[in-house]
């Protein structure tokens, strides 16, 4: 990409631009009257050299050691074991045993079992009883009773009631109705794009410090105003205004009398006699015969003798022997041999190997290029026969004066080349020609970067 800029401004340097004509002084061009306008063209130049790095690798190393771990035996043991057993013992032996016997004995007795025997003996007799009755007495009496009563009375009176009732009215309202026309202008689109194109050198204030600063002439973007003219329709409005009648209806208010009838009720006071009767008791006393009965007891005396049987028991004592079984126990030492298993740790020597990494690092040796810019000059125009070695002179040795230092560039270690940017379209310089001298600056350019690796 570089070098396609720098071609290109070669080219718009050869085609007229306001560079400084200087008189070649290499030895190797020798002058003549076509070539002593010359121009600069700055080259790429790219010197390998050698440099060395270390590659760091790793190694697996096995070290051995002893380790000592412990397994577990078993073993079988007999063990004695004491215990006590416990053996019954039987015994037989009798016993006396006194119990006693009630033995019942029988006898007839004679109980007197006489009784008094009550009977009763009824009797009529009458006794006077007094007792005393309540007469009703009714008599007739008059007395006042007034009350209130509630007349009705009938008024009529007139009432205003007010109702609603639309009527009709016609108005008038404006409209406007649109009669234009449409015509045809011309208008300019305009489009702004950035143009390559050569700025002089001017001094221009600096924004910061306000001093002048001159800027060098050169190739830069600038943005360029460019557009198009396009025919557009317009429309021009013309409204004319016209009356519409229209008919809308208003609520009007009438107001009307109607008749009401009231009922109005009037209290009286009325007074009137009335009849009752009235109930008096009067206590009179009155003597009556009532009979009654009367039963006396009598009471008789009733002899009477029954034989009885009375049990009467009587005691007896025995004596009997009762054999009697007696169980004791007998205590007894027993040995017994119960195995055992025994667990017993055995320690086992044994040679492991542990991995561990090492480091190492290797030399590598590798070959960079380190590109280099180069000022030559060469003639602006190309020199009439027998002045074509002087351009290939003057590219192979250039004047010590216009030599620019070199530019470091960042030298990279890579098994494949770097891609190269891909341009945009609007970035890429206007497409030129080139003149039959930047050709042959093509065919002489060194070639791309490479890097050799070894070691």
């Amino acid at each position: 990409m570089l070098y396609r800029m720098a071609l290109a401004a070669a080219a718009l340097l050869t085609w007229g631009a306001s560079a400084p004509s200087q008189i070649c002084t290499s030895p190797a061009c020798t002058p003549c009257a076509e070539c002593t306008p010359y121009r600069l063209v700055y080259q790429t130049v790219y010197e390998q050299r050698q440099m060395t790095a270390y590659r760091i690798e790793y190694d697996t190393v096995c070290q051995e050691q002893q380790v000592t771990h412990y397994c577990p035996v078993w073993e079988t043991h007999l063990q004695q074991r004491c215990y006590t057993v416990a053996r019954p013992v039987t015994e037989t032996s009798c016993r006396e045993d006194r119990y006693t016997v009630m033995r019942p004995v029988v006898e007839t007795e004679i109980r007197d079992a006489s009784y008094n025997r009550v009977r009763y003996v009824q009797e009529t007799a009458d006794r006077e009883e007094r007792y005393t009755v309540m007469r009703p007495v009714w008599e007739t009496c008059q007395r006042q009773q007034c009350s209130t009563v509630l007349r009705p009375v009938y008024e009529t009176a007139y009432h205003t009631c007010y109702h609603t009732v639309l009527s009709p009215v016609t108005t008038c309202r404006t409209e406007y109705l649109d009669r234009g026309c449409a015509s045809d202008q011309v208008v300019f689109q305009s489009r702004v794009r950035n143009r390559l194109t050569w700025v002089a050198g001017t001094y221009t204030p600096d924004p910061v410090s306000g001093c002048p600063v001159y800027h060098w002439p050169g190739l830069y973007w600038v943005p360029v105003e460019t557009g198009h003219y396009e025919v557009l329709r317009t429309w021009h409005p013309n409204l004319v205004a016209y009356q519409v009648p229209q008919t809308t209806y208003v609520p009007t208010v009438v107001a009307q009398q109607v008749p009401v009838q009231t009922c109005r009720y009037q209290p009286e006071q009325v007074c009137r006699m009335i009849p009752c009767q009235t109930c008096r008791m009067v206590p009179q006393e009155c003597v009556r015969r009532v009979p009654y009965s009367v039963c006396r007891p009598v009471v008789d005396h009733v002899e009477q003798k029954i034989p009885v049987q009375v049990c009467r028991m009587v005691p007896e004592t025995y004596v009997r022997q009762v054999p009697v079984t007696t169980c004791h126990m007998v205590y007894q030492q027993q040995v017994q041999q119960i195995p055992v298993r025994v667990c017993r740790m055995e320690a086992v020597q044994e040679t492991i190997r542990i991995p561990h990494c090492v480091e190492r690092r290797i030399p590598v040796t590798y070959t960079c290029c380190t590109p280099r810019v180069v000022c030559c000059r060469v003639p602006v125009e190309p020199c009439v026969a027998g002045c074509g070695a002087c351009a290939v002179a003057s590219l192979a040795a250039p004047c010590p004066a216009a030599v620019v230092p070199p530019v470091e560039q960042p030298s990279t270690v890579s098994s494949q080349p770097t891609p190269a940017p891909v341009p945009r379209p609007e970035d890429q310089p206007p497409a030129i020609n080139p003149p039959p001298k930047i050709k042959q600056l093509k065919a002489m350019a060194p070639p791309k970067a490479s890097y050799t690796m070894s070691g």
